[in-house]
């Protein structure tokens, strides 16, 4: 394949973009080579500014569920258009879409519209800590939420390059206030809670972590987790940002059946465009300006273009979707590991749904240390590019999830299966 646009335009881009890219995994810092500048998509596909197309397993990072430019999307964000793009008040759309979201999803009582998953999660711990009066955050090594400060410690993917997992620029009050404890360790967060119990205002956590590759929550763990929080007054905030429609109409709260007192929302609520959203028990949510004391705004949120694509997305998002989306997903999950098994490679699909990552090693993780062993960033790097240029582009970095979307057909999950397979028993025979 020739990049050459993709080429001078990143050229062109770090003369006046920091790094020439809007945020740092675009910039193909962990796997090499030239970012890509990607011209248009439609269905399962994307096309770059050389011409190139690819089957997309990126998906927007999990955003797009029903793949790139679909009808229904693009008819209601025309629609919406003619009417005007924002007024900085309320409209009709945010309406619409808060009922919609707040029928499926029980635990969410009053729900906030805002405009990114970092707001969503910075803002649910603000009204967590007013809610409580209480300071300290407990969140799990590897689970990203967002670049907000209290939250970029131990933070998977993003920033497993950094020296620390963390950033500069966080000051040390932030970093005291945060306790970032083991994933799917039951011990260490009961004798934590208990101990803390006085001082910790909330919990947050991925049900399904993404960004050390897919580790499932146990259940043990979040029953646990659920229990505990409410036996000391902690609030438990459920990310569920990359979760959140993807496996299931009630998100996984509802498959695992825990009633959290927060969920944080984002990605495929906004059919494509920026969103996040916060929702959850009434008493905590009355806390909220102008109802309480807990102050936050937006001039975009609810912005009534991305309600109409995101309710026009949701309405896709039917039992029989899902039923389809999971099985396919499972059954490709399946001829993958058998595949691995059966050649004797240290490589394993964790998987969970439509959500999926690879591994280095035999087995899955259970954990951010067990899944910083199982990484490989230069064979990933490998594969990586004999993927692009076998015509299929997968997320840029290795402990990044990638996901199946409701266009992906089966012809196009068999050309990655071999394609994988093929990259594989090159490496084995060398």
């Amino acid at each position: 394949m020739k990049f050459f646009n993709s080429k001078r335009l990143f050229e062109d881009a770090q003369k006046v973009m920091v790094g020439g890219v809007n945020s740092p995994v675009r910039a193909f810092l962990s796997v090499g080579g030239t970012p890509l500048f990607i011209r248009s998509g439609q269905g399962s596909k994307i096309f770059d500014v050389d011409g190139n197309g690819y089957t997309d397993y990126c998906l927007s990072w999990g955003a797009m569920i029903y793949g790139h430019a679909h009808r229904n999307t693009a008819l209601a964000v025309k629609r919406a258009m003619n009417y005007g793009t924002s007024f900085g008040t309320s409209t009709k759309p945010e309406v619409d879409i808060a009922q919609f979201i707040t029928e499926r999803i029980p635990s969410i009582e009053l729900i906030r519209f805002v405009n990114s998953g970092t707001e969503a999660t910075m803002s649910a711990i603000r009204l967590a800590r007013g809610f409580t009066k209480k300071r300290f955050l407990v969140k799990f090594d590897g689970c990203y939420h967002g670049h907000f400060d209290d939250l970029l410690i131990q933070a998977g993917s993003g920033v497993a390059n950094l020296k620390e997992s963390s950033s500069l620029g966080i000051t040390q009050n932030h970093i005291e206030e945060t306790i970032s404890l083991p994933y799917n360790d039951v011990g260490t967060l009961e004798e934590t809670l208990k101990r803390l119990k006085d001082d910790i205002a909330c919990v947050i956590v991925e049900p399904v972590a993404g960004n050390m590759g897919v580790i499932p929550a146990s259940k043990e763990f979040l029953t646990a987790l659920r229990e505990l929080t409410h036996k000391y007054n902690i609030v438990l905030i459920l990310d569920e940002i990359i979760t959140g429609f993807r496996f299931h109409p009630g998100g996984v709260q509802k498959k695992y059946n825990i009633v959290p007192d927060i969920t944080c929302l984002g990605k495929i609520i906004g059919g494509g465009f920026p969103v996040g959203a916060y929702g959850g028990r009434r008493e905590i949510m009355q806390c909220l300006s102008p109802l309480g004391g807990v102050y936050q705004a937006g001039t975009f949120s609810g912005n009534p273009v991305v309600m109409r694509a995101g309710l026009a997305t949701l309405k896709l998002l039917n039992e029989k979707f899902y039923e389809s989306l999971n099985k396919r997903s499972l059954e490709f999950a399946q001829t993958l590991n058998e595949y691995f098994t059966s050649q004797d490679l240290p490589v394993y699909l964790e998987h969970y749904g439509s959500m999926m990552s690879l591994r280095f090693t035999k087995n899955g993780a259970s954990n951010y240390r067990e899944a910083k062993q199982a990484s490989d960033g230069k064979l990933y790097a490998k594969l990586f590019h004999h993927l692009l240029e076998n015509g299929i582009y997968f997320p840029p970095a290795d402990l990044e999830s990638f996901f199946i979307s409701g266009m992906h057909t089966k012809k196009d999950l068999n050309t990655l299966s071999e394609t994988i397979k093929t990259f594989f028993t090159e490496r084995k025979s060398i």
